[in-house]
């Protein structure tokens, strides 16, 4: 089922992210540059293992996990979550938990479009990814 998500994506358009960053803790100059960028991100799999990259003019970033178990991530803003990624409804779910708070990342594919949502407490973030070809 993770095949779906395989690929190149690249971010055509974000609704809400600088309130999803704010919520999350992050500084005012750092969500300014996260605002600015586009990221691509780039998915994988090799046997049971799934790599998550995403690259962009300012970060990059790289996970490697295995389906359905906990792994610790240190995320773009540097927090130190504990994470897992499953498959529900044909969605990637990925949930982050640290210091008593919560927040899901869920990809959901349709044909060359990706659209990622990301929710922390009562904000809602929208994401919307394009196929490379």
């Amino acid at each position: 089922m993770v095949e779906a998500f395989v690929g190149t994506w690249n971010l055509k358009e974000s609704d809400k992210f600088d309130d999803y960053m704010k919520e999350l803790g992050v500084g005012f100059a750092t969500r300014k540059i996260g605002n600015m960028t586009k990221p691509t991100t780039v998915i994988s799999m090799d046997g049971d293992k799934v790599t998550v990259k995403t690259q962009s003019s300012i970060k990059n970033t790289e996970l490697s996990f295995k389906m359905g178990e906990e792994f610790d991530e240190t995320t773009a803003d540097d927090r130190k979550v504990k994470s897992i990624v499953t498959i529900e409804d044909g969605k990637l779910v990925h949930i982050q938990k640290w210091d008593g708070k919560e927040t899901s990342l869920v990809r959901e594919v349709d044909g060359n479009k990706l659209t990622l949502t990301l929710k922390i407490g009562d904000v809602v973030c929208t994401r919307r990814y394009e196929k490379a070809e």
